[in-house]
């Protein structure tokens, strides 16, 4: 007789013909939720270990053992490997914006950190990473600002971010580069993005896709912002990757922390948005390469604790016990 899971479809081959279906891992989950991974999962990100920080704590000193794990799973059980992040204004140390007396670094050595480091990293994995994530919200959240307040905007100026993307190129010129950001639905912040990634191909820089991070919850964004958002961002045609999927069980503002377990009308609005957004994504599959949660089951997310210490989040469509979701069957399950 045929286990109970034999009879759960595998989510990746479900989408097989529309696009690659991946989950964000540490070296915990990577082991804790194998089996999940496998079966439905056919692309791997990094959830922290080939940041700046974990990476290249120092400026002579590398720590590749949990990414190099990541990679040696992934190609053990024949997964794809998207590369998270190069450049980013956070979980960057502080060494890499000062000499060694404490001043501010000038712009040559920045400029030189920064190539070694994307020469580093990306040369290691040349040819293993389909595609990286190799500049990350960079885009400000202020109304009537253009680009986020940074180091790296201070410092090397707005070419920081072609420069980024020329060193990537060059150095693994086969994996697709892409920029990524959240809020990506939201008008205003939207065309910002737009006219980010427009100038930056206008300007001849390698740049093949639009990462959108798609922390998303019950009720925001609307699924009219979400659609524009593909529309607009399709038009410049270039790919299109959702990087960091997850359905939050509170709105933005929302700070409550007395639910043990989900409302029966938080899990049914849960299940219409993943109906929804899902619809969206096989809409746009021609554009769309890949759609990567930001974790794999309810077992463990970031959202645990975030932004409201002391509260459990369930923005999977695999429960805690890594079993699926009516969710999970809304997904699948379609025409």
């Amino acid at each position: 007789m045929k286990q109970a899971t034999e009879l759960i479809p595998s989510l990746y081959s479900v989408y097989q013909d529309y696009f690659l279906i991946g989950a964000a891992v540490n070296s915990r989950t990577l082991h804790s939720e194998k089996d999940l991974l496998i079966k439905h999962y056919n692309s791997l990100t990094a959830e922290n270990e080939m940041k700046f920080e974990r990476i290249h704590p120092s400026e002579d000193v590398f720590t590749f053992e949990k990414a190099d794990e990541i990679m040696a799973f992934a190609k053990k059980n024949g997964l794809n490997v998207r590369g998270h992040t190069l450049v980013w204004h956070n979980q960057t140390p502080d060494w890499v914006f000062i000499e060694e007396d404490g001043s501010p670094v000038s712009q040559e050595k920045l400029l030189s950190r920064m190539e070694n480091h994307i020469s580093t990293v990306a040369g290691r994995y040349k040819g293993q990473i389909y595609s990286w994530d190799v500049v990350n919200e960079a885009v400000s959240d202020n109304k009537g600002e253009f680009l986020r307040k940074s180091k790296w905007l201070d410092i090397l100026g707005e070419d920081f971010i072609a420069k980024a993307f020329e060193i990537a190129h060059e150095i693994d010129p086969n994996a697709s580069l892409f920029y990524n950001d959240y809020n990506e639905s939201d008008p205003e912040k939207r065309e910002k993005i737009y006219r980010l990634v427009k100038s930056l191909k206008e300007q001849g820089v390698p740049i093949h896709g639009i990462g959108l991070q798609a922390h998303w919850n019950l009720h925001q964004p609307n699924i009219k912002d979400i659609r524009e958002s593909m529309e607009r961002y399709a038009s410049l045609g270039l790919q299109i990757q959702i990087t960091e999927m997850d359905v939050s069980l509170y709105g933005w503002g929302d700070r409550r922390t007395d639910l043990k377990e989900p409302t029966k009308e938080m899990i049914e609005l849960q299940e219409q948005r993943y109906e929804q957004y899902f619809q969206i994504f096989r809409e746009f599959h021609d554009v769309i390469t890949s759609v990567t949660f930001w974790g794999v089951s309810d077992s463990y997310t970031w959202l645990n604790n975030f932004p409201v210490k002391g509260r459990k989040n369930w923005p999977f469509l695999f429960n805690e016990k890594q079993q699926p979701k009516d969710a999970f069957w809304k997904v699948v399950h379609f025409k």
